[in-house]
């Protein structure tokens, strides 16, 4: 049986469409930005806390989309699962200054992920939800 870890995640984008993901300090796999809900917090409030510990960034709960709920094996922590609440956040001006455990921040191209080390969620779960977003748009231009 595996233990559960609740955690909430930014699916941060810009215009051009691509998206952000994360390097935590000692570890390999890129992610989305967040982590996990403490007790007293809601996933949103998780979020805004974790955005600004993170990556600097003040991002008001009314600028978050819900994107879903997600599960899978965790990519930093053997025998847990994450249950992921995910929202969609597209960033305009703002600037991205890791911090906290974030050793390095990239922007991507969906599309061209794979080239990246990445975690069960995001490999498995978020990036292709987005890209199937992604679609959907093109198809209904």
């Amino acid at each position: 049986m595996h233990k559960e870890i609740r955690i909430s995640a930014a699916l941060v984008f810009r215009d051009d469409g691509d998206t952000l993901l994360v390097r935590k300090r000692g570890t390999h796999a890129f992610m989305q930005a967040g982590g996990k809900i403490e007790d007293t917090e809601g996933p949103k409030e998780a979020l805004i806390r974790e955005l600004k510990e993170e990556l600097g960034l003040d991002i008001a709960a009314d600028r978050m989309m819900p994107f879903g709920s997600y599960q899978a094996e965790a990519a930093n922590e053997p025998g847990y699962i994450v249950n992921a609440y995910v929202f969609l956040i597209r960033l305009r001006d703002e600037v991205i200054a890791p911090a906290a455990e974030i050793e390095e921040a990239r922007w991507i191209d969906v599309h061209n992920a794979a080239s990246l080390p990445l975690a069960p969620l995001t490999r498995d779960r978020i990036l292709p939800a987005f890209r199937r977003m992604q679609l959907s748009m093109e198809l209904e231009r």
